[in-house]
C-alpha cells in the first residue's frame, strides 16, 4: 500500500540534499521535515561533494540558474551517482530559454537520474533534446486529459524506459512510470497552482521517499505524488473566510504533517495502466 512508504520516510528519517529553486527554498525544506525526511540545502561548488556524501539523495532543481549552481549540480551529481544515490531532476522552465534547455539535457547526458519530475512541456522538451537523435516521440499535447491520457501513458512509459528512470508528469492528472507501468493520479486542487512552489516542494518529497523505499521506486513516488496532491485536498477543505494563498500554503504543508498511512490509503485516487 501506498501508506507503507509514507511510514517508511518517518521511521528511516531521510537525509535529502537540496539544489533548488531559491525562490521556494524555505518551503521545500519545511515540507520534508513535515513529511519526516531532513533537508540539507547547498549549491557552492567547494561544498557540495562533502554534503551529497552525507546524504541518502540529491534534489536537483534548476528553477532559479546561474554559473555557480550550475557548476555546483554537476558535481554534486557526479559524486551522488558515485555513491549510489538517489537523484531527482526537476527542469524547471526547461524550452523556455536555451539556458534551461541546454543545462537539463547535458545535466541527462552526464548523470544517471532515478527520478525525473516535471510538467509535460518541461518532460516534452527533454524527450526531444536529449541525446543526438530525437529521442522517443514527443508528439503529446501540452496538458494531460483524459482526451489525451492514452497518448500521454505511452509517452511517458516510453521517456521512462529511454531514461532508464521513474518519470513523473504533474498537472491536472499525474503520470508516473517506470517504463513498465503508469500510475494515473487524480489528486489535488487546481487552486495549488496559485501557490509558488508546490512542484518544488513535490520534487524535494519524491527524492525522500525514493531514498526511504529503495526497493519500490515506483511505488514510492507514486505515493509521494497522491500525498502532495491529497494535501492540497484537505489544506484547501480547511480554508476559512479571508485566507487566502499564503495560508493555503502553510495548510498543505500543516496537511503532511499530519498525515499518516491509512489517510494516504484511503485518500489516494489512482489507477494503475
Amino acid at each position: 500500500m501506498l501508506g507503507d512508504t509514507l511510514e517508511n520516510v518517518r521511521k528511516t528519517v531521510p537525509l535529502v540534499h537540496n539544489i533548488t529553486n531559491y525562490v521556494t527554498v524555505n518551503d521545500v525544506a519545511n515540507v520534508l521535515l513535515a513529511a519526516g525526511g531532513s533537508p540539507i540545502m547547498s549549491d557552492e561548488p567547494e561544498d557540495v561533494e562533502d554534503i551529497t556524501t552525507i546524504c541518502g539523495g540529491l534534489n536537483i532543481n534548476i528553477g532559479t540558474l546561474n554559473k555557480q549552481t550550475i557548476e555546483g549540480m554537476f558535481r554534486a551529481g557526479r559524486k551522488a551517482a558515485e555513491l549510489g544515490h538517489t537523484i531527482l531532476l526537476d527542469p524547471v522552465g526547461a524550452g523556455a530559454s536555451s539556458l534551461r534547455t541546454n543545462t537539463a539535457v547535458k545535466l541527462m547526458d552526464e548523470i544517471k537520474f532515478t527520478v525525473i519530475r516535471g510538467n509535460i512541456s518541461e518532460i516534452k522538451t527533454l524527450a526531444l533534446g536529449s541525446g543526438t537523435t530525437k529521442g522517443v516521440d514527443a508528439d503529446v499535447a501540452d496538458a494531460v486529459t483524459d482526451e489525451t491520457l492514452d497518448s500521454a501513458v505511452k509517452f511517458v512509459k516510453d521517456f521512462a524506459k529511454k531514461a532508464d528512470a521513474v518519470v513523473a508528469i504533474t498537472g491536472a492528472i499525474d503520470l508516473v512510470s517506470d517504463g513498465d507501468k503508469c500510475y494515473v493520479i487524480r489528486n489535488g486542487r487546481p487552486e495549488m497552482g496559485r501557490i509558488t512552489g508546490t512542484g518544488c516542494q513535490l520534487s524535494a518529497l519524491t527524492t525522500a521517499f525514493v531514498v526511504a523505499n529503495p526497493d519500490n521506486k515506483l511505488e514510492a513516488a507514486a505515493a509521494a505524488v497522491c500525498t502532495m496532491g491529497l494535501a492540497g485536498e484537505i489544506g484547501w477543505s480547511r480554508m476559512q473566510d479571508g485566507d487566502g494563498n499564503s495560508t493555503y500554503r502553510n495548510r498543505i504543508i500543516d496537511a503532511i504533517f499530519n498525515m499518516d498511512a491509512e489517510t494516504l490509503n484511503k485518500g489516494a485516487k489512482y489507477e494503475i495502466r
